[in-house]
């Protein structure tokens, strides 16, 4: 801190002093070229110009101010003018001396107890963002900026009002002023002239929030079955509402596109073309899963809870979104599939089967059993075994189908309904377990007999 000091006092005092040198040798001809500027300045006064109002306005101002200001500073004489500047110095030195010490202030509360005490971290919808150590450095780093900020905003500001003191450098001051000025001058008229176009862009994207207000609104209404559509399906509300929602925002944005600042120029359009570009050849996959998602939306193979089969996995959907569907498994797996993936697969959804206009899904298990045994016996057993299943429904009744007659036994299928789609690994474990019950109560062994020819060759 002290070296900056030290070389902004050094910079603006050899300034000074050399053109104060340069001033008192040649003072007498500065003089009067600043005469015959300031006629020239007189005489432009009275020419008449037509530009337009702003910058007529602007530049009548801009030459009043450096006339005033110029004519003010040649009646003071050399001495004075050190002074002044040499004051000048002084306070700016002064103001950054406050400055840096109550940003260092700051910072040593920020480090002490009152950081500590008194930020918290920063949480989003009960996740922890930051620690409250990294909002501290945050914090810190934006003092500083701030603090530097500050510091050449005085600097730009005092060197000009130095340098104009001095004929010399008269110029010089007047080319820094424009530095700072101008922009500000082009920044404010910009935004002056751009309030019209600001003020349709404001009822624009007020009238496309209150549509999509009402028809959120409408797609609540149908997702919790108060408002009935023909042939509109309440799970159809949420993905329906978002399309609408994005093809609004995209139409508002095409509508407010020209009254944009900057929007007719060509930087400004070469970026948007070249944005499209990057999106449309980053995006191909999702943009598919995106698609697919529509499509398996308004298809309605499934919907959350549901007990489906995708390609050999097992589970209940537990996440449907237009990009990705997840299930999870009877192991507490988490399986995730693109929809691009999903769309070109069989899909087996066994809750269709348990709706209530349905008898249930059929859930079977196949036993084998010798041809000395009476096949009325096996289907008794079987039956009775399904009927004290526990989630398994007596009417329809279970019945047994024979799927095959091999050469030393015949293959016996016990088919029951059930609706408790979401016990069917457990249904399966007491079924199997009645039926061996039942089997070795009859005293019935449920092994089939293999056999084997071997045939052996004698010398």
């Amino acid at each position: 801190m002290r070296k900056l000091f030290v070389i902004v006092i050094c910079f603006l005092l050899s300034l000074t002093f050399s053109f104060a040198q340069e001033v008192q040798a040649d003072d007498n001809a500065h003089d009067e070229a600043a005469q015959a500027s300031a006629a020239e300045q007189k005489a432009e006064k009275n020419i008449t110009v037509e530009p337009d109002a702003v910058t007529s306005a602007s530049w009548i101002q801009t030459v009043r101010f450096e006339y005033m200001w110029s004519e003010s500073i040649e009646k003071l004489s050399l001495l004075e003018r050190l002074g002044i500047a040499l004051a000048l110095i002084i306070v700016q030195v002064l103001i950054i001396w406050l400055i840096w010490f109550l940003f260092k202030r700051l910072n040593n509360s920020l480090e002490g107890n009152f950081g500590k005490d008194k930020i918290k971290p920063l949480y989003f919808h009960k996740y922890k963002v930051l620690s409250s150590n990294q909002v501290i450095k945050i914090i810190e780093v934006f003092l500083n900026l701030s603090k530097y900020l500050i510091t050449i905003v005085i600097l730009i500001l005092t060197i000009p009002f130095v340098f104009s003191f001095f004929n010399a450098t008269k110029n010089f001051a007047s080319m820094l002023f424009g530095y700072i000025l101008n922009p500000i001058r082009d920044i404010i008229m910009g935004a002056v002239m751009y309030i019209p176009n600001l003020i349709k862009v404001i009822i624009f994207v007020i009238v496309t929030r209150y549509i999509i207000r009402g028809l959120k609104y409408f797609s609540k209404q149908i997702e919790r079955g108060k408002m009935r559509i023909p042939q509109f399906y309440p799970e159809w509300a949420a993905p329906t509402f978002k399309i609408l929602q994005v093809l609004l925002w995209a139409f508002t944005v095409a509508i407010i596109y020209p009254y944009l600042p900057g929007s007719d120029s060509k930087a400004f359009q070469g970026v948007s073309v070249f944005v499209g570009v990057i999106f449309s050849l980053g995006s191909t996959t999702a943009i598919g899963n995106l698609v697919a998602g529509l499509v398996i939306t308004y298809m309605r193979p499934f919907k959350i809870g549901d007990r489906v089969k995708i390609k050999d996995i097992t589970g209940f959907v537990v996440e449907k979104n237009l990009m990705v569907v997840r299930l999870k498994t009877h192991k507490n797996e988490y399986v995730t599939f693109p929809n691009l993936l999903i769309l070109g697969s069989n899909i087996i959804n066994y809750n269709t089967s348990s709706d209530e206009d349905e008898e249930g899904l059929i859930i079977f298990a196949e036993v084998t059993f010798g041809y000395s045994i009476p096949w009325q016996t096996v289907h008794d057993i079987l039956i009775n075994a399904a009927l004290a299943t526990d989630h398994v429904q007596k009417k329809p009744k279970p019945f047994v189908l024979q799927t095959k007659l091999d050469d030393f036994y015949a293959c016996y299928q016990i088919n029951c309904y059930t609706k408790d789609v979401s016990k069917v690994p457990l249904i399966y474990t007491t079924l199997y377990e009645n039926i061996q019950n039942g089997f070795r109560e009859s005293g019935l062994d449920m092994t089939s007999a293999h056999y084997r020819v071997i045939s052996k060759e004698k010398n």
